[in-house]
């Protein structure tokens, strides 16, 4: 097992003193990099965040470059929220996803906006980034941004993300079988909270954060389990 984090037996909702609050978009540019390229981690991870965006009924628009779509696919529906009102658009450029995510937020219909890009193109610039910023917060609608085989170049999203899969927590009824869904959360830069790595999970209420057991801390039977 590569992650220094053991967390099988976290369950979705476990708060004790070293969890934070649970994370939600808000209406700013964000940014998660994927831990690898193709990882759906990175997706799930921003979905839970989108619940409460979701539950206002109105759709989420989604573009996608034809590189992502490439080499980490498209979505797939059965395994997206449900309930969840979707608008996928796929273009050739990341400028063109840049420009349909700016174009996006001037819609109040819109829950979220959300773009995927692929590689670091210099079109994605601090300039590009602060655009987006500006015009999530001013039409109060979430931007998040997507990085897969990306490097964290100046940036003017106000919360960056690194998102990593975790070995699944145990499921209660058999602990032979994968649980709920587990995830290394790095926030890396942030305004308003402070940056801080966790172990994130499914919530009710968004993203579960709690703090991670070293290895080194971790009971025998665990570490033979990684």
């Amino acid at each position: 097992m590569n992650s220094p984090f053991i967390a099988a037996r976290l369950t979705p909702d476990d708060t004790d003193a070293d969890s934070a609050p649970p994370v939600s978009a808000v209406p700013t540019l964000a940014e998660y990099f994927a831990g690898n390229a193709a990882d759906g981690a990175v997706t799930a991870f921003t979905f839970q965040q989108l619940q409460g965006a979701i539950a206002t009924g109105k759709p989420l628009l989604w573009v996608q470059d034809r590189m992502t779509q490439r080499e980490a696919g498209k979505p797939y529906p059965p395994g997206l929220p449900a309930g969840l009102k979707l608008i996928l658009v796929t273009v050739n450029r990341a400028v063109d996803v840049l420009w349909a995510m700016e174009e996006g937020l001037h819609c109040d219909a819109l829950c979220a906006v959300m773009g995927e890009v692929w590689g670091d193109p210099p079109v994605l610039d601090f300039t590009a980034t602060k655009r987006l910023a500006l015009r999530a917060e001013a039409r109060a609608i979430p931007a998040l941004l997507i990085r897969r085989a990306a490097h964290p170049n100046l940036s003017a999203a106000r919360q960056r993300w690194r998102i990593t899969s975790l070995p699944a927590a145990l499921d209660p009824d058999d602990n032979r079988a994968p649980g709920h869904p587990l995830w290394q959360a790095e926030l890396f830069r942030a305004r308003g909270r402070a940056p801080g790595t966790w172990v994130a999970s499914p919530g009710t209420r968004g993203v579960t954060l709690a703090h991670g057991v070293h290895m080194d801390a971790a009971p025998d039977s665990a570490r033979a389990a990684g």
